[in-house]
């Protein structure tokens, strides 16, 4: 069963990932600092796709080692695990060979053969080459980097925890990602995440941002008075708005 309705996830699409962060972060019972997201940098390398969302599939390979290509029913058992989970999914790659990029898991064929299997994107610490291609099929990547050949790319294991960009990410969880990198919900932290993110952009838009740049003609002390009262609002609005649901941190 998925834990949030497929109409939130279109609507959450809609949103960047750091607002998706900022009301995410309201809801958590970790450590927002240390928890969730990439810790090392990530690349997006279909900007103009914008946010993708989707639960975690996870493959690991290890694309220098030509010995997997001895199992000759990886690509068959791997792609019936892919097919058997719930959509939208994003594939989450571990690559082995990290951080070291051999061969790439992702170019044109296995793009569009995941797109026909229900995933809208990728992420992976490995590459990805036939750029080109991989946009115009609609797969977005955040990647580690471009990369020439394939290698021995074929599935080692899956349906497995990986760690990529310095985050574990385990099969199922709640992913949304974007330029600025990717947020992995802890599992049982998904419902409520899109009303909370609204709350939180809206709030910035009532209360601070217009006090940051309506200031014509006030003096620096104005400005600062101005910016303290509406810091103070902001955060008065959203511990009413999470305290009132048992939820403020």
């Amino acid at each position: 069963m998925q834990p949030i309705p497929h109409s939130d996830m279109l609507q959450l699409k809609r949103w960047n990932t750091p607002t998706i962060y900022n009301g995410w972060e309201q809801l958590t019972k970790h450590n927002a600092a240390q928890a969730a997201f990439n810790l090392e940098e990530t690349r997006d390398f279909m900007p103009q796709m914008g946010a993708m969302v989707g639960y975690a599939v996870t493959v690991v390979i290890e694309p220098s080692n030509a010995a997997h290509k001895a199992n000759a029913n990886a690509w068959l058992d791997y792609r019936r695990y892919v097919a058997s989970m719930e959509g939208p999914k994003i594939v989450v790659v571990q690559d082995l060979d990290k951080p070291n990029v051999i061969g790439a898991f992702w170019g044109e064929v296995n793009s569009n053969v995941h797109k026909a299997l229900g995933c809208v994107g990728t992420i992976t610490d490995g590459g990805i080459r036939d750029l080109d291609e991989m946009n115009n099929a609609g797969f977005k990547a955040l990647a580690r980097r471009l990369c020439v050949g394939h290698a021995f790319s074929t599935p080692v294991r899956w349906n497995c925890s990986v760690e990529v960009f310095g985050r574990q990410i385990e099969p199922g969880q709640l992913i949304h990602a974007d330029k600025h990198g990717f947020l992995a919900i802890p599992f049982g932290e998904e419902p409520g995440l899109l009303e909370a993110s609204r709350f939180m952009d809206s709030n910035e838009c009532e209360t601070v941002i217009p006090a940051a740049r309506s200031n014509t003609g006030c003096s620096a002390e104005e400005i600062i008075e101005k910016l303290g009262r509406a810091g103070a609002e902001f955060s008065a609005r959203a511990r009413e708005k999470f305290q009132r649901q048992g939820e403020w941190r």
